[in-house]
């Protein structure tokens, strides 16, 4: 979504590891169909091989302290020289089938690499790398098929001198974790295009954008809606022209209704201009009938919408003022007209509520405690997420866990994104510019982009329950193109975007799009 610009809210704590105890022999795991001494609770401080565990490598670099994420103990990779490691345990026993792995963990980040694995399972080794969570205990999640009756549990450090991470309150359970929604918002690509936009694949062959994304893993797009914008485009007319490419591609689309001209978000929610005279009851019709009307007509060319939002980050409600949340009745009436368009044209159509900030549950409860008090429908919530404005990850895993078991729905993030570098490929100053906006431990580089969009689909995947349903990417074909500015009344606005695409300055697809071919 489009925001003026904004401040981080919070810079996050660096965490003090503890000195590395020295190591005792490695000893041989005992096989087992079930986790031994999963919290590390069973030594003590200074076990410098925990009971049940064993270790390869610079073994020193690993071992138990206080502090745990529950129980007074945690398992700790730390060195103050650069060290390799690995924690594992042996399983063996094993009924085949799909089993996962769980950990809370925090890491202070640095390192080459640093994750949990799951191997000689009898298949592929699945990974799950730790972010950069600092004082924040993060609960992570990897899934895998057991083919062999056995499989390693590991957690391992590659790392630098003094990087650090801590790992408690493992289980390996059977059932699976997976994401059925690995998408991205591409209301900008129609416009891009009809306007010289270029779109290349990581080695510089020019192609379809779609196509592209759809090449690297994305199965879900997002496009939006007004009702009568200035420019021509991201109305009814180009979201069915576009619906065409994407599921001609095989991927789903959600359509994100904004009731509006213009952008809709928590600072405005502007009714469109042929509306703007109306009613309450005559609102609650033209919600309604423009619902109907652009789903109908994306049934009837054979691209029903999988998905709908009704309203676009309505933290403060939609069609200011009759819908604002200081009269929640007549908020409840709008957004359950939608709901009633939504699925009179398709009964499985999935009908989103979407608010802004991930990371403040509280406002999140508030708003969903009272569409339960006054009746509002809906499927599945959506939240963006967007680190540089909304909070940690912990903050935000912790609003995706608590919703989604509050009021027992599929939750999911409706947009998030990161830059891949600070400068701009166009006139407008970018909405993240300066390194003191960024999230700790993410720089502004390819990678730093990569590790923020994996790192955002492991806490959504980590969702108790199977309620994590995944991650659309803000704006992936947003680029720096001559015309095709945030203001839809000026040709000459620019974007402000560019710098957080999946496609870079040269138009070539960017690392981060790897990250749609998450498990």
């Amino acid at each position: 979504m489009f925001h003026p610009r904004r401040t981080l809210r919070a810079l996050l704590l660096p965490l003090v590891a503890g000195l590395a105890l020295t190591a005792l022999p490695a000893q041989t795991a005992q096989a087992a169909s079930t986790l031994t001494n999963a919290g590390f609770e069973t030594d003590g401080t200074g076990a410098a091989v925990p009971s049940g565990w064993s270790e390869y490598g610079d073994t020193g670099a690993s071992y138990v302290e206080s502090g745990g994420h529950s129980g007074s103990y945690r398992l700790t990779q730390y060195s103050s020289a650069a060290y390799k490691v690995e924690t594992y345990q042996y399983l063996s026993g094993l009924t085949n089938g799909n089993y996962k792995l769980t950990a809370w963990v925090r890491s202070g980040g640095g390192q080459n690499s640093a994750y949990l694995a799951l191997k000689n399972c009898g298949g592929t080794e699945q990974r799950t790398d730790l972010p950069v969570s600092t004082s924040e205990w993060i609960h992570l999640v990897v899934p895998v098929s057991v083919t062999g009756n056995q499989c390693t549990i590991s957690v391992y450090s590659d790392a630098n001198a003094g990087n650090w991470i801590n790992v408690d309150d493992l289980t390996f359970t059977s059932g699976t974790s997976s994401l059925s929604i690995k998408g991205a918002d591409i209301s900008s690509l129609a416009k891009s295009e009809a306007l010289g936009g270029v779109y290349k694949t990581s080695s510089g062959t020019t192609g379809d954008a779609v196509a592209i994304l759809k090449s690297s893993g994305m199965n879900y797009a997002r496009l939006k809606v007004w009702v009568n914008p200035a420019d021509g485009y991201n109305n009814k007319t180009r979201v069915l022209a576009m619906a065409k490419r994407i599921k001609a591609q095989g991927m789903k689309l959600l359509v994100d209704f904004h009731y509006s001209d213009t952008w809709a978000d928590p600072g405005k929610q502007t009714k469109p201009t042929a509306w703007a005279s109306h009613s309450y009851s005559q609102l609650k019709t033209d919600v309604y009938d423009h619902t109907y009307d652009v789903l109908n007509a994306l049934k009837a060319q054979g691209t029903t919408a999988d998905m709908v939002q009704i309203g676009n980050e309505i933290n403060g409600g939609m069609l200011w003022s009759e819908g604002s949340t200081s009269n929640w009745s007549q908020l409840a009436g709008l957004l359950n007209s939608g709901y009633s368009a939504a699925k009179a044209v398709s009964s499985s159509t999935l009908v989103a509520l979407h608010l802004a900030n991930a990371g403040d549950d509280a406002t999140v409860r508030w708003w969903f405690d009272n569409a339960a008090t006054y009746g509002i429908n809906y499927d599945v919530i959506g939240l963006s997420y967007y680190g540089y404005w909304h909070g940690s990850l912990g903050a935000a895993q912790t609003t995706l866990d608590d919703v989604a078991s509050r009021y027992s729905k599929p939750v999911f993030i409706a947009e998030t994104a990161y830059p891949f570098r600070l400068d701009s490929d166009d006139s407008l100053v970018n909405q993240i510019d300066t390194t003191g906006e960024l999230v700790s431990g993410y720089p502004a580089t390819t990678a730093g982009q990569t590790a923020w969009f994996r790192d955002v689909m492991n806490i959504v995947e980590a969702v108790p329950n199977g309620r994590g349903l995944g991650v659309f990417y803000w704006e992936a074909t947003w680029t720096a193109v001559t015309g095709n500015g945030w203001d839809p009344t000026d040709a000459t606005s620019g974007n402000g975007w560019e710098n957080q695409a999946l496609f870079g300055f040269d138009d070539k697809a960017l690392p981060a799009m790897s990250v749609f071919s998450h498990r």
